[in-house]
C-alpha cells in the first residue's frame, strides 16, 4: 500500500507539473524566458487561434478579401489588426474590415505588392479557400476616439481601418472622408463608402491629393484618422500634428552606427548606420529567430543586459520596453548595446 500511494503522490505531481507547464508556455510567447511583466501601456498579447478561410475574393485591382472562420471568436472594435501567421510561417498585420458584433468571422484585405517581401504576394497566390490559418489577435492601436466631428484621410488599402470607423459613427455626427488612390478601379470598398458618405461627405481622389486645398477647412476639435502610404500619413501629420495614425511599416530603422556585444556568444559586432542589429546578429548567428522584420510581431525580441535603447517597433509595452528590444528595427541610442545572446 504505501507503495501505491507513493505512486499517486508522484503522479499527481507530474500532472500539475506538466499543466502549470503548459499555461507557462501560453502565456509567454517567448517561453523558456520568464513571462514578462503586466503591461504598463497597451495589452498583452492574444493566444493564437487557427481559423478557416472560406472566402478568397479580388475586391479591386490588385487587392484580396479574405474571410476567416471560427467559432465565439473575441470581440473586437473598429481600427483593430490581427497578426496573420502565413503558410511560409511570415507573420504579417492586416486591418479587420468585417463586422465587429460577428464573433464566427473575421474579414481582412490586403494589396499585392510585387516588389515586397512576400508577404502580400504569398497571400494572393498561395492562400486558398479550405485552408486554415493561424492568427493572433484582435489588438488595436488605432482606436476611433471620441469626439464632436471627424476628418478621416485614407490612401488606398488604408480604407481597411477606417471602413469600421465609418459604419460605427453616430447618427448625426459631423465627418469627412478623403480617399486616395491611383484610379477608381484600385481602391477597395469604394462604393460602400461613397453610399455611407450619402454623396457629399467622401471626396475620392485620383493621383495625389493637394491637402492644402481639401484639408484648408477642418473645423476645430475635430478628431483627425488616417492611413495609408507613408509619404501621405507624413503630409497629414505635418498638417496635424495631434493625427491618428495606423502603420504597417516601420518608421526608418536608419541612424548612426554603434556595437552590439553579444554577451553569452562572446561577440562584439558593429550595426552599420544603414543596416540593423537583426542582420548584424544572423550574419554571427544564422539561426537567430525572426519574421515580419518589421517591429509587430515580435518574433525577433531580445533581452537588453546595458545600453539605452531607441525603441522604434509598434508592439512592445513600457514594462516590455524597460528590459527588452525588437532587433529587426530599435537600435543604440548611444554607441553600444549588450544583449543576452
Amino acid at each position: 500500500m504505501p507503495k501505491l500511494r507513493t505512486l499517486a503522490v508522484v503522479a499527481g505531481a507530474a500532472l500539475l507539473a506538466r499543466r502549470a507547464m503548459r499555461h507557462r508556455i501560453q502565456v509567454s510567447p517567448l517561453w523558456p524566458m520568464p513571462a514578462l511583466d503586466e503591461p504598463t501601456s497597451g495589452r498583452p498579447r492574444s493566444r493564437a487561434l487557427r481559423l478557416l478561410v472560406t472566402s478568397h475574393e479580388e475586391v479591386a485591382e490588385g487587392v484580396v478579401q479574405l474571410r476567416l472562420e471560427g467559432h465565439h471568436l473575441p470581440r473586437w472594435e473598429p481600427g483593430a489588426h490581427l497578426d496573420v501567421v502565413l503558410p511560409s510561417g511570415l507573420v504579417r498585420q492586416y486591418s479587420l474590415c468585417g463586422d465587429p458584433e460577428d464573433t464566427s468571422s473575421y474579414t481582412v484585405a490586403t494589396r499585392l505588392v510585387p516588389d515586397g517581401r512576400g508577404g502580400s504576394r504569398e497571400v494572393h497566390e498561395q492562400v486558398r479557400e479550405g485552408m486554415e490559418l493561424e492568427v493572433r489577435g484582435p489588438r488595436n492601436r488605432f482606436p476611433l476616439v471620441a469626439a464632436s466631428s471627424y476628418v478621416f484621410v485614407a490612401g488606398g488599402i488604408g480604407i481597411t481601418p477606417i471602413l469600421p470607423m465609418l459604419r460605427a459613427l453616430p447618427d448625426g455626427v459631423e465627418w469627412r472622408l478623403l480617399y486616395c488612390g491611383r484610379d477608381r478601379a484600385s481602391m477597395p470598398f469604394l462604393e460602400e463608402v461613397e453610399k455611407l458618405g450619402g454623396g457629399d461627405r467622401v471626396t475620392v481622389v485620383e493621383g495625389p491629393p493637394d491637402l492644402g486645398v481639401l484639408l484648408a477647412d477642418v473645423p476645430d476639435g475635430a478628431a483627425v484618422h488616417c492611413c495609408g502610404p507613408e509619404g501621405l500619413m507624413a503630409a497629414v501629420e505635418e498638417r496635424f500634428p495631434g493625427v491618428h495614425l495606423e502603420r504597417f511599416t516601420p518608421r526608418s530603422s536608419a541612424g548612426g552606427a554603434f556595437e552590439v556585444e553579444l554577451r553569452r556568444s562572446g561577440r562584439t559586432l558593429t550595426v552599420p548606420a544603414d543596416s540593423t542589429v537583426l542582420a548584424a546578429v544572423r550574419a554571427q548567428l544564422p539561426d537567430t529567430a525572426y519574421s515580419c522584420e518589421q517591429g509587430f510581431c515580435g518574433t525577433c525580441q531580445q533581452r537588453v543586459l546595458e545600453g539605452e535603447v531607441d525603441h522604434r517597433d509598434e508592439l512592445l509595452t513600457d514594462a516590455e520596453r524597460s528590459d527588452s528590444m525588437l532587433i529587426c528595427v530599435s537600435r543604440a541610442r548611444g554607441d553600444r548595446l549588450v544583449l543576452d545572446l
